[in-house]
């Protein structure tokens, strides 16, 4: 069985440690685990593991946040996968910073990953784990908030929530997203 795992995110060092690259960052520390590297390739570095009998390809998409979709639908062909084998990590203003959320479907609530995402699969239905990144922005100042950089205490916080996210992942892999859903999405996670 063969996985594409998206980590969304924003290239170059400027994005590196904001909260809209926690996705790139959960992959990161994935591929840590596992002990490979991430190379260059067509559109998105990848790393590619074997775990627990199963392939998985990690991607983070080198076309920026708002044309992730080009990366998602060009490997998930090139791999001939179905959707339902492929798990979007993404950043989430709409959870509280530390909150975990894997869903098989919904909408993009205005993020533009995964409204790229959306419009290149034409659906709505592809697994995503959503990472509670928090809503503390005045009115207007989403964007600036979200290309910022975490506070301290998140950065306190963010090695066990990107664990969670990894075993999240791993749950994902071996367990299929329902069970996932039914073990992992009640937890509090921070």
């Amino acid at each position: 069985m063969k996985y594409l795992i998206v980590g969304l995110g924003n290239v170059g060092t400027e994005y590196a440690l904001t909260r809209h690259n926690m996705g790139f960052m959960v992959l990161d520390q994935l591929a840590k685990m596992q002990e490979v590297t991430f190379q260059p390739d067509r559109l998105a570095t990848l790393a590619t593991c074997k775990y627990r009998s199963r392939t998985l390809c990690l991607i983070k998409p080198t076309t920026y946040m708002n044309h992730s979709g080009r990366a998602v639908g060009y490997w998930l062909n090139k791999l001939t996968l179905p959707v339902e084998q492929s798990l979007v990590v993404v950043d989430d203003v709409a959870l509280p910073f530390g909150k975990l959320r894997m869903r098989a479907q919904g909408a993009t609530a205005g993020h533009n990953g995964l409204k790229s995402i959306e419009a290149n699969l034409g659906t709505q239905s592809y697994p995503r784990l959503r990472v509670g990144i928090g809503n503390d922005f005045p009115k207007g100042r989403q964007a600036d908030y979200v290309l910022a950089p975490f506070t301290e205490k998140e950065l306190e916080l963010l090695p066990a929530l990107i664990d969670q996210a990894c075993q999240m992942i791993d749950t994902f892999c071996t367990l299929g997203i329902a069970r996932t859903m039914e073990r992992c999405n009640h937890f509090e996670r921070m």
